[in-house]
């Protein structure tokens, strides 16, 4: 189910910059945002990369062809957009954020480290937030845990991690995500948001 705008409004609208290196768990704190704090509108990115089992398009992302994201890049519809790890593309639709952020919804965009910084140059004013791992072993862990990239790939994905992990003095804040639910609510709590969970 897609997105809704109709999320009750925040105090302080702004939009949020989410990234960090890979298998920090962008994906599952942004995830557990948008499933118990409506006040925050999740934006959903576009991406060339197949769904990973359960994930739903229009959901967790658009899942387009590389015509259509051509087309996207093309036509200027991507606030950002990104080649990671080599392989796919990532890019946020400039439309869905715009109408959110005039609609006076507080924003969380989750990218990647290239799509961060190209926000920081067109929305310099975004609230940047670097989600860090509690520990190298723990991110090599969870990356070999989840069980969804090949050998090779994590291999590439760890040495991305490296270099991504010392782009943390680039950003506002940095949120550890030693637990789930402690880490989306002191997210949340920079972005302005009263950091309670919705019952």
């Amino acid at each position: 189910m897609p997105v809704s705008l109709d999320a009750p409004r925040a105090a302080r609208p702004s939009l949020t910059v989410l990234a960090g290196p890979t298998a920090v768990g962008k994906g599952t704190v942004s995830t557990y945002v948008r499933d118990h704090y409506p006040q925050v509108w999740l934006s959903v990115s576009a991406t060339t990369r197949d769904p990973r089992p359960g994930e739903v398009d229009g959901t967790h992302y658009f899942f387009v062809s590389d015509e259509e994201f051509d087309a996207m890049a093309r036509d200027g519809q991507l606030l950002e957009w990104a080649v990671v790890h080599n392989s796919h593309r990532y890019g946020t639709l400039r439309s869905t954020v715009e109408r959110a952020l005039e609609r006076g919804l507080s924003v969380l965009l989750e990218i990647d480290l290239q799509g961060a910084r190209q926000i920081r140059n067109t929305m310099p004013e975004a609230n940047f937030v670097f989600l860090a791992p509690p520990s190298w072993d723990e991110m090599v862990a969870r990356l070999v845990g989840r069980g969804t990239e090949t050998a090779a790939e994590q291999r590439v994905r760890l040495e991305t991690a490296k270099l991504e992990l010392a782009a943390e003095p680039e950003f506002d804040h940095t949120v550890i995500n030693d637990r789930v639910e402690r880490a989306a609510a002191e997210l949340v709590q920079l972005m302005g948001v009263d950091p309670e969970p919705a019952s």
